[in-house]
């Protein structure tokens, strides 16, 4: 029997967090209170649940088994006492979100703003990777990806149009190299390269056969890996890269549709240019009766 509940809330913001100093500072105690207190649920339960170094924490096989179990239960606890905000004609509560920089800041960022504007009590994480991330292991309460590259077992609500991908430089650039009519080209010319955190290489570019619908499929896609002086791993950073004439960048149309207006980027190899299926807001079935949860998918759903 387990003398005090808190100590099972205390087991799960360090699962959560991954370090006793992190979820004691998220508790507000002590780093040796709250290490006390994990240590006295685990002998009360007679089981490790955290294998610990001088650096982090892990939970044990047991300790993710009693973490994946209790969270939903703390969740819907905590949904529910959110809920009583609703009498106040508000909500509050925490939600974080994994996207990337181009889906928070060319897709759902006013609405992002709108939300938090409508709803003061609530915080947002937002957390920008290019790597897939499984937002369940990395506790997350939902997930913005394309599409084509979402989890079968996840809900999910499409939040913004296809995506146009394209391949552009600057006229400077194409003035000075003759511009590619044909993938085969692109191995004459300098290209701007994304690094994968998750992977050990290179992102490669992706083009559909030329004359043939520019929707994403699979079995049609052409897979062309770039190389090129230049390897970054932010798209800021390509954005600046191509607007600096460095050569040409793989990115998605409407990141510099400023640019594109300008004149200061032009598109090349369009009779092969990619449209991917838009954006998606996905999470697990648990969450969907969450009110707070259920107010961010009305803000971001494409109806709004």
């Amino acid at each position: 029997m387990i003398d005090n509940i808190n100590e099972l809330r205390t087991f799960i913001v360090a699962a959560q967090q991954g370090s006793f100093t992190k979820a004691a500072a998220k508790l507000g105690v002590s780093t040796s209170a709250l290490s006390h207190a994990i240590r006295k649920l685990e002998e009360q339960l007679n089981i490790k649940l955290f294998n610990r170094t001088t650096r982090s924490i892990a939970t044990t096989e047991a300790g993710e088994q009693l973490f994946q179990n209790l969270l939903p239960l703390f969740e819907s606890i905590e949904d529910n006492i959110n809920a009583l905000s609703t009498f106040r004609n508000t909500l509050s509560g925490k939600l974080r979100i994994n996207g990337n920089d181009h889906a928070f800041l060319c897709v759902i960022w006013d609405k992002l703003m709108a939300f938090m504007t409508r709803y003061p009590e609530v915080e947002l994480e937002l957390t920008s990777d290019l790597k897939f991330v499984d937002i369940v292991s990395g506790r997350f309460d939902a997930g913005i990806r394309l599409g084509h590259g979402l989890q079968q077992d996840m809900i999910a609500v499409k939040i913004a149009d296809d995506m146009q991908m394209g391949v552009f430089a600057t006229p400077h650039y194409l003035a000075q190299h003759n511009a590619p009519k044909a993938l085969d080209d692109l191995n004459h010319h300098r290209c701007i390269c994304v690094k994968i955190p998750s992977m050990d290489g290179v992102m490669q570019w992706e083009f559909m056969p030329k004359g043939k619908n520019r929707k994403y499929n699979p079995n049609q896609v052409i897979k062309w890996q770039p190389k090129g002086q230049l390897l970054l791993n932010n798209s800021h950073l390509v954005k600046q890269a191509v607007i600096s004439g460095q050569g040409l960048a793989w990115i998605a149309k409407n990141w510099i549709y400023d640019e594109i207006e300008r004149g200061e980027l032009v598109e090349v190899l369009v009779d092969y240019a990619v449209h991917y299926d838009g954006y998606y807001l996905y999470y697990p079935n648990r969450r969907q009766d969450s009110p707070l949860f259920k107010a961010l998918v009305d803000c971001l759903k494409m109806d709004k």
